[in-house]
């Protein structure tokens, strides 16, 4: 049994991270959710819309210690996480990170996650659910130690663009040239600790690994060495706004893992879900699972894609107005689902999965599953919305992924 295992058997449930004391001091609207099985805030106060201009105006942090974190040892590591996912490995640098996901036989996605290369033959990869058994069954055979190190890791994420200048200072230096998507190791208020280069909401950003027994510290030096930049802290839900306008996928959200779908249906591929770019299919990268499936799907593309949609306005107001209202919209994400039309009264044409109104971008923005021939940027269709418990549809633009996408993001200042 996993160390992760071990806690619940002792009925702590939920866990609390290895920063508990620290967010649950700051925590003044009591909102929590269960993450993986963590405490987890959703937001400090009662609305998360301070926290969200924080990442997008100053910096936030976000405790993401929930994260499966799983550590490939030994000389067929790399061996292991080819046949795993759909990116080269063997291929990537010491100190890189790669943004990849990994499938059944079907060629249908589980889950999607990070591989860091923390040394030759020493890699870890992150998840949104327990895998644990999965990959032990794929690399059978090979001389590589697979080992669930989620409890033995905190994890904290500092996004913003002011990010840059708060690690920095707290890490006296180590950070200013790390570049995007790429892993050093630095020292916070004497401890130990990693960083990498990535994030969750399509900004500037960076996320440090510690050991749990010098976590309450880090989180303190991090905090203190922010407060002049307007550091706060940051729960969920704001994530969950800024990871839409980024163009992010979430797992059991805009796809449904294959290992826990019940009808065909559920099943998405990573060409029908905007992930395509990580499916590598030449000669260097050897086979892995679903690779046969994958190269059946780029010969013959699936008839469904991944779009963002951004409504009319003009539209919603007018919508609203027909009941005598004031336009609204929830400030918080949506994950309900709603179906979308090729036309006013036509017929259904794909799905919208998430969705928010952005205050950055001022548009009612959402991620949707479509027909591949309506996929086209700037083609017209219609998303469900109700109003008064009358179901309405309101003109939605396919507009080109990401919706947010600062050059900061990538940028790393000179030596």
């Amino acid at each position: 049994m996993s160390a992760r295992g071990a806690e619940y058997t002792r009925g702590v449930v939920p866990l609390p991270s290895p920063f508990h004391a620290q967010t649950a001091a700051r925590c003044e609207s009591l909102l929590y959710k269960d993450w993986a099985g963590y405490h987890s805030v959703r937001s400090y106060e009662t609305c998360h819309e301070r926290e969200y201009f924080a990442l997008r105006e100053s910096a936030g942090l976000i405790d993401v210690s929930p994260l499966f974190k799983y550590r490939f040892r030994g000389p067929d590591a790399a061996a292991a996480l080819d046949r795993l996912v759909t990116r080269k490995v063997r291929r990537a640098k010491i100190g890189s990170v790669l943004y990849t996901c990994w499938c059944d036989e079907r060629g249908k996605i589980l889950d999607d996650g990070t591989v860091t290369r923390l040394a030759r033959d020493d890699f870890r990869v992150t998840s949104a659910l327990p895998n644990l058994h999965w990959f032990e069954d794929v690399a059978y055979g090979l001389d590589v130690r697979i080992e669930d190190e989620s409890p033995a890791l905190g994890a904290l994420s500092l996004q913003g663009p002011r990010a840059r200048d708060i690690l920095d200072e707290a890490s006296r230096g180590a950070v200013r040239t790390l570049k995007f998507f790429r892993h050093t190791r630095a020292r916070i208020a004497g401890a130990e600790v990693e960083v990498t280069r990535t994030g969750y909401t399509g900004d500037l950003g960076y996320e440090v690994w510690v050991a749990p027994d010098r976590a309450e510290q880090v989180y303190e030096a991090i905090a203190a060495a922010g407060r002049a930049y307007g550091l706060a802290p940051v729960g969920l839900d704001a994530m969950d706004v800024a990871r839409l306008e980024a163009g992010f996928v979430l797992c059991g959200v805009d796809y449904v893992s294959a290992r826990e779908a019940v009808i065909p249906s559920q099943l998405s591929s990573p060409f029908e879900v905007g992930l395509g770019w990580t499916v590598h299919l030449d000669e260097k990268k050897g086979p892995f699972v679903g690779r046969n499936a994958l190269e059946r799907e780029a010969r013959e593309p699936s008839g469904w894609r991944l779009v963002g949609l951004a409504c009319e306005w003009s539209e919603i107001e007018s919508l609203y107005a027909r009941f005598g209202l004031p336009p609204a919209v929830g400030s918080a994400a949506w994950r309900d689902g709603r179906p979308v039309y090729g036309s006013r009264e036509g017929r259904q044409v794909g799905r919208a999965t998430s969705g928010t109104w952005s205050p950055l971008l001022k548009k009612n923005i959402a991620l949707a599953t479509v027909l591949r021939e309506l996929s086209e940027p700037g083609q017209r269709l219609y998303l469900e919305m109700t109003v008064e418990y009358e179901r309405h549809r309101v003109c939605a633009r396919v507009v080109p992924l990401p919706f947010f996408d600062p050059p900061r993001k990538r940028e790393t200042p000179a030596a």
